[in-house]
C-alpha cells in the first residue's frame, strides 16, 4: 500500500507543472524488464534492443514481411557482380549532439557491430574493404558476393545501430556509456535511474524518412510525444492498478491472468505485442553428461507435449499458442515441416521411457535450472521438472532468480561441480526467423550459445545458407538445417505463444512487433 501511494504521488508530482501538457506530450510505459545496459551491441537483452531503437537509427529497416527497406540509406548501387556495394546516406541525418551523420560514423559503427552480431561475424571475413568515400557515401568491397548484405544491415536482433565514430571506436566487448544516436528520441542520461526510471525526449532535429510504409522498423518514424518515461514497476498488481487509473499509458507485457480484467475495462486495449508469437525452448547441455549422449536427447522427444508447456504460460485457450513442428518461427519465410512429426505426432510417454533405457541411462545425476521471477521461463521450467521426474531422471531442480540463472548457465562444469543439464527459456520471434539470427542453431561448440553442441554438419549448412543465391535455395537449405537440428536435438521447440500488451484506449497507431514508440499517438 505504501509503495502504491508513493508511486501515485510520484506521478502526480511529475505531472504537476502542466497537467494538460502531460496528458498530450508525455507517454509513460512499464517495460518488460529493467534497463541495466544502454549498449545494444554489447548485450542481446530485448529491453536494451528496444532502447536502441529509441535513440539510434539503422541504414536499413525490416518490414513485417521481414524484407529490408532503406532507412538512413537513400539508396545503393551494386557493381562488379555483387562484390562492390556503395550506399548513399539520405539528407538531414544529425546526431543528438548536433553533429552531422557522416559515412565515417557508419563505417565505425558497422565495424564494431560485425564483431558481435551473428550476421556481422559471417560478413566480416568476406569484406575486403569497408570505407567512407566521402561524408555521404560508404562502400563495401567484398571478396565474394554476400547476398544477404541488406538483410544483415536491417536485422532486429543485435541491430546495426549507427553511432558517432568517437563512440563506435569503443571495444565491442566493453560497454559504452554515451547513448548519442540520431534516432527519433534522445536518451536523458541525467534522469536515468536503473531500477526506477528511464527517460527519453523527442529529437527535434530528426527527419523521418519521407517515403515508405510504417512497418516494424521500416518506413517513416514520426515521434508524437515530447517525452517518454519507462517506469520500472516489478509488482504486477501495482502496474495493473496504475494502468487502470491512467497513471501509466502502456504496460509492455502484462501477466496473462490480467487480460480478462483489462478486457472488461473500456479504457484499456489489449493487443498482440508480436504477431508472430514468442518461441519457447528447452536447451539440453550437450557438452556434459548425461545429455552429451545424442540417443538420450532423442529419447525425450516422444514425451514432449507442447500443450503442457504453453498452457503453463498462457492458460488453456488454444488460440493463445501454436504447436510447432520445426525450429523456425511459424509464418516466417524459412519455416518448414521437415520431420515435423517428431514434435507434432502422437505423444508416447512409454516409448520415451523405453528409449531412455536403451540409451543407457542409469540414474546419472542431472540438474534443471530455471528462474522464479520471469513468467514464461518459470512456467516452462516447472513443467519440465515434472516431466523429468516422471521419466525417472535423477534430477536436481535448482530454482533461483533470473540473474542467478544467467550466471549458472555460463558454467561448463559437470553437474557434480556446479554445472547444469537443462534449462527452459523463450525468445522473440525475430530471434528464430532464420539461421543467421537463431542462437540455438549453432554447432560450433564452445563458441555457441549455452549448451555448446558440436555439430560440423549444422555449421556447414549454415555457411551454405549465407552463400545461397536466392530465397528458394535458402529455404531448401533450411529444410536440411531443420532435419539435422531435430535429429541432433540441438534444442527442443516447446511451441509459440501469444505475447500480449496493454495500452490505454486513447492511444492509437502502435507499430506491431515489439515496444516501438514512433507513430504512436494519443487521440
Amino acid at each position: 500500500m505504501r509503495r502504491r501511494a508513493f508511486f501515485a504521488g510520484s506521478i502526480a508530482a511529475l505531472a504537476a507543472p502542466s497537467i494538460a501538457r502531460a496528458a498530450q506530450s508525455v507517454l509513460r510505459m512499464v517495460p518488460q524488464a529493467n534497463l541495466t545496459s544502454i549498449d545494444p551491441i554489447w548485450t542481446t537483452a530485448n529491453v536494451t534492443r528496444n532502447h536502441g531503437f529509441m535513440v539510434y537509427d539503422t541504414l536499413y529497416g525490416l518490414d513485417m514481411s521481414l524484407q529490408p527497406q532503406p532507412q538512413m540509406a537513400a539508396g545503393h548501387q551494386i557493381e562488379d557482380d555483387g562484390r562492390t556495394v556503395t550506399i548513399a546516406l539520405r539528407d538531414g541525418l544529425i546526431f543528438h549532439d548536433g553533429e552531422k551523420v557522416r559515412a565515417a560514423d557508419v563505417v565505425a559503427s558497422l565495424r564494431r557491430w560485425m564483431k558481435r552480431n551473428p550476421y556481422g561475424q559471417m560478413l566480416a571475413p568476406v569484406v575486403d574493404e569497408l570505407s567512407a568515400l566521402d561524408d555521404a557515401r560508404l562502400r563495401f568491397r567484398l571478396k565474394k558476393p554476400f547476398p544477404l548484405l541488406f538483410n544483415a544491415l536491417a536485422c532486429i536482433s543485435s541491430a546495426a545501430f549507427v553511432m558517432p565514430e568517437r563512440i563506435a571506436a569503443t571495444d565491442p566487448f566493453k560497454q559504452i556509456n554515451d547513448a548519442t544516436g540520431s534516432g527519433p528520441f534522445r536518451f536523458k542520461k541525467h534522469e536515468f535511474n536503473s531500477g526506477s526510471l528511464v527517460v527519453y525526449e523527442r529529437n527535434p532535429t530528426y527527419q523521418p524518412r519521407p517515403d515508405g510504409a510504417v512497418s516494424l522498423t521500416a518506413g517513416p518514424k514520426r515521434a508524437f510525444f515530447d517525452r517518454v518515461e519507462w517506469q520500472i514497476i516489478t509488482d504486477a498488481g501495482t502496474a495493473a492498478a496504475a494502468l487502470q487509473q491512467g497513471e501509466i499509458d502502456w504496460w509492455e507485457q502484462p501477466t496473462p491472468e490480467l487480460r480478462a480484467l483489462f478486457a472488461k475495462d473500456k479504457n484499456i486495449t489489449v493487443d498482440l505485442l508480436d504477431p508472430y508469437g514468442l518461441c519457447g525452448a528447452m536447451r539440453l547441455n550437450a557438452s556434459q553428461a548425461p545429455f552429451n549422449d545424442k540417443g538420450l536427447r532423442q529419447a525425450l522427444l516422444p514425451a514432449i507435449d507442447q500443450a503442457d508447456f504453453m498452457a503453463a504460460i498462457v492458460g488453456d485457450d488454444p488460440h493463445d499458442w501454436k504447436q510447432v513442428g520445426g525450429v523456425f518461427t511459424p509464418g516466417t519465410p524459412m519455416a518448414n515441416d521437415t520431420d515435423a512429426t517428431k514434435l507434432t505426432g502422437p505423444r508416447d510417454f512409454a516409448l520415451a521411457q523405453k528409449l531412455i533405457k536403451q540409451a543407457g541411462y542409469t540414474n546419472q545425476p542431472m540438474r534443471l535450472i530455471g528462474p522464479t521471477d520471469v513468467l514464461a521461463p518459470a512456467a516452462m521450467t516447472q513443467v519440465a521438472a515434472d516431466l523429468f521426474r516422471r521419466l525417472g531422471f535423477n534430477q536436481d531442480f535448482a530454482l533461483s532468480d533470473w540473474g542467478t540463472v544467467v550466471q549458472r548457465r555460463a558454467s561448463r562444469e559437470a553437474v557434480e561441480k556446479g554445472g547444469w543439464s537443462a534449462l527452459c527459456t523463450s525468445f522473440s520471434s525475430f530471434d528464430f526467423a532464420d539461421p543467421a539470427v537463431h542462437p540455438l542453431l549453432r554447432g560450433n561448440g564452445a563458441g555457441g550459445w549455452f549448451g555448446w553442441p558440436t555439430i560440423p554438419e549444422l555449421e556447414s549448412l549454415r555457411a551454405n545458407w549465407f552463400d545461397a543465391p536466392d530465397d528458394a535455395a535458402r529455404k531448401a537449405i533450411c529444410a536440411d538445417i531443420q532435419r539435422v537440428a531435430l535429429d541432433e536435438v540441438v534444442y527442443v521447440p516447446l511451441g509459440t505463444y501469444s505475447g500480449f500488451t496493454a495500452l490505454r484506449s486513447n492511444l492509437k497507431d502502435r507499430v506491431n512487433g515489439f515496444a516501438l514508440f514512433w507513430n504512436l499517438r494519443r487521440t
